[in-house]
């Protein structure tokens, strides 16, 4: 069958291109923090979240018609992707609510977290075997992601105030933890694609239900252009295109080491800085740089063995 073959071909993607692609995701995923930050008074959190699940669905649907069928999955697959989905979108708009009492920095600092909280998730529910090297290099990786953040400054990271929104946040990383270990559960070798969709469209069914009582308050003539480009962005390239990604590499690689590219956030997001003319960083945070990557590599150590599960 069509379903299958392309399935099939899927997995066969080399990993050299699998590990390419992740970098790009996490690349895309740190510029979503900045953006985020800039609209996130705009509109409510949910309904702001409503209207980037809309106009992400709507832009996969097309593909999904060509290459696809829109039949709706068996419930017990529907059912996955929705849990999926909950996941996600409990974690975007906690995201969103935090960022309305806390700082793009103090979120990049706890998100940090997430890696080693996923490999808890795999190592207890896919029993994935990290190995004593695998749990050093996933906290050489946080320090390394807290050494970029704060330039090696140890007041820096000793003034990190814990407020309501971080708390919120961290809350939401417990759910975006669990997030790579449910794709690797739920998936049953169909397309990315198709998968893709499904946790969209039940993510948008998530969120229907959250910003339903607030959608009639909201004052559509008012929302800005900065606040509707900074949804487009985020709806096409931070959900449809990472999602995507994300699925695709969890397959090949597994959750935990899917998940330890978000140590390149920080890193990614000096980069951007730079980009929009904020200038170079400082030489201090190099050796945070060096560990994170040698990190990631590390975590990256036997993917693509027992389809990144094992090692």
């Amino acid at each position: 069958m069509p379903k299958k073959e392309t399935a099939q071909k899927t997995l066969n993607l080399p990993l050299w291109w699998i590990h390419t692609l992740m970098l790009l995701a996490a690349l895309i995923v740190a510029s979503s923090f900045t953006v985020g930050e800039a609209i996130t008074r705009g509109l409510d959190p949910a309904v702001l979240l409503l209207v980037r699940y809309l106009i992400a669905t709507l832009a996969l649907a097309p593909l999904l018609l060509r290459n696809h069928t829109m039949a709706r999955p068996p419930l017990r697959q529907l059912a996955g992707y929705a849990t999926i989905s909950f996941c996600t979108v409990g974690f975007f708009w906690c995201m969103f609510e935090s960022l309305r009492y806390t700082t793009a920095i103090n979120t990049s600092v706890i998100f940090t977290l997430v890696p080693g909280i996923s490999g808890i998730y795999s190592a207890v529910f896919l029993k994935e075997r990290l190995g004593r090297y695998r749990l050093l290099a996933l906290g050489c990786g946080m320090f390394g992601a807290l050494w970029v953040i704060f330039r090696g400054d140890l007041d820096r990271l000793l003034a990190l105030e814990v407020n309501h929104g971080d708390l919120l946040f961290l809350a939401g990383c417990f759910l975006m933890a669990a997030y790579t270990p449910l794709v690797k559960v739920v998936h049953r070798r169909e397309s990315m694609v198709v998968m893709t969709f499904w946790v969209l469209a039940t993510g948008f069914l998530w969120l229907l239900l959250l910003a339903a009582p607030k959608l009639a308050g909201v004052a559509w003539g008012r929302v800005s252009f900065e606040v509707w480009s900074g949804i487009v962005y985020l709806a096409v390239f931070s959900t449809v295109l990472t999602f995507y990604l994300t699925h695709l590499a969890t397959i090949h690689i597994g959750p935990t080491r899917v998940m330890a590219y978000s140590y390149f956030y920080p890193a990614f997001v000096l980069v951007i800085n730079w980009c929009f003319g904020k200038g170079l960083p400082p030489a201090i945070i190099l050796p945070g740089v060096v560990v994170v990557t040698l990190a990631t590599l590390v975590l990256q150590h036997g993917a693509g063995e027992q389809n990144g599960i094992g090692n």
